[in-house]
């Protein structure tokens, strides 16, 4: 179930793909209402992306059905005087506006923060895009890849061999989706408080940046250049990923007592003294070198049966798995992450859908409520904001809607 924290919040969604309609499916979950705000005939470019051609072919890929989950749809033509018109007073209905428009786009329809506040000065308006609406690449397109090339993250990630290198998913549209739902949730405690808005103006860079926090601080506190390490941890060793009789096995022997521990289990206690390395400093050094001689005994087992030896001893330790393994894990099974809703698609069924990350009062966070299909709700909410049948058919008409 939804939770009701963010219960009587009306939240205007535009966005495309993924940033922002993660940012929107965040709030749903906690309770508000999401109105999808889409362009006739085409609506969200998500709807025609992901890995089922028959459902992109419907407007329902799977990278829509993924973050859209609770929300409702309604088709408005903002180039069309209508369409403004229909627009105007859903924002003057609505506690939010969320967009991912590249900066300016919005008001060259008409609908900058002025006129936005003009409509509805306690309106949250947030703005999601890759660089922010300020500074000299305020106006450039954006996708994740592009992001994670230029926050550095591709410059650290794999080895010295392979970097740069892509991240295996679209983190820095989760870091931004995360980031302007925290700031719209902060904007309407000041709104319930105060009665005022805000603008909000998330970018993604700054998000991917701040999200880099370590990796950042060694550079501007530590003076390191950020250099790839693979699967090690640079702040320690042991702390990475190990090859063992059958799977990899990753071990966070941070503290000195784990490091002991671990090569005790090992039955290797003559490592815990050898001066490469006895201190947390040595270890870094020398950890190549450790690494081999760990892996000389991990490899007498696999790292299933690693794993059930570590698990009461303090020492921080689990295999490595793929995506599928990990969404059936009992762990994830009970926290109940996963969930299924009714498909909207024409073949029926059910989709599987991910739920919040955060469980409210000792409950699960999903929603019951399908994805919508484009424009589904168009009617009920015009009727909603006043709007007669014969309105409604003129609306219609002009292709407003």
């Amino acid at each position: 179930m939804t939770a009701d924290l963010l219960a009587g919040v009306r939240v205007l969604d535009l966005t495309n793909v993924l940033a922002g309609p993660f940012a929107g499916y965040q709030l749903a979950l906690m309770g508000a209402e999401v109105i999808k705000v889409e362009p006739p005939g085409t609506g969200d470019l998500a709807r025609q992306l992901g890995s089922d051609p028959e459902l992109s072919r419907e407007g329902l890929g799977v990278s829509f059905l993924a973050q859209n989950s609770g929300k409702r749809s309604i088709t408005v033509n903002l180039k069309s005087d209508g369409g403004k018109e229909v627009f105007a007073r859903l924002v003057k209905s609505a506690d939010v506006l969320l967009e991912n428009f590249r900066p300016g786009v919005l008001e060259r329809l008409g609908f900058g923060w002025d006129r936005l506040r003009e409509i509805n000065p306690r309106l949250v308006y947030c703005a999601v895009s890759g660089f922010g609406s300020t500074g000299p690449m305020r106006g450039r397109p954006a996708y994740d890849q592009v992001i994670q090339g230029l926050s550095g993250i591709m410059s650290v990630t794999g080895t010295a061999e392979v970097a740069p290198l892509r991240v295996g998913f679209p983190v820095c549209d989760s870091f931004g989706g995360l980031a302007a739902a925290f700031a719209i949730s902060s904007a309407l405690l000041r709104q319930r408080r105060t009665g005022e808005g805000a603008f909000l103006d998330t970018s993604m860079l700054d998000a991917a940046l701040t999200a880099m926090g370590w990796v950042v601080s060694d550079h501007l506190i530590g003076g390191r250049e950020p250099a790839p390490m693979a699967n090690e941890n640079i702040t320690s060793a042991p702390s990475g990923t190990f090859e063992t009789a059958g799977g990899e096995l990753n071990i966070a022997a941070n503290k000195q007592e784990q490091y002991e521990i671990l090569c005790q289990v090992l039955g290797r206690e003559e490592l815990i003294n050898d001066p490469r390395f006895a201190t947390r400093e040595d270890r870094k050094r020398n950890r190549q070198t450790l690494r081999a001689e760990l892996e000389t005994s991990l490899k007498a087992k696999t790292a299933a049966e690693w794993d059930e030896i570590l698990l009461g001893t303090g020492v921080p330790a689990a295999p490595v798995i793929s995506v599928p393994e990990a969404l059936v894990s009992a762990q994830v099974a009970h926290r109940e992450l996963v969930t299924s809703v009714p498909s909207p698609a024409a073949s029926g069924g059910e989709v599987r859908v991910l739920g919040a990350p955060t469980q409210v009062d000792g409950a699960r966070v999903s929603t019951d409520l399908r994805p919508p299909k484009l424009g589904e709700h168009t009617e009920a909410i015009l009727r909603e904001l006043g709007c007669g049948k014969a309105e409604i058919a003129r609306l219609r008409e002009e292709k407003a809607v």
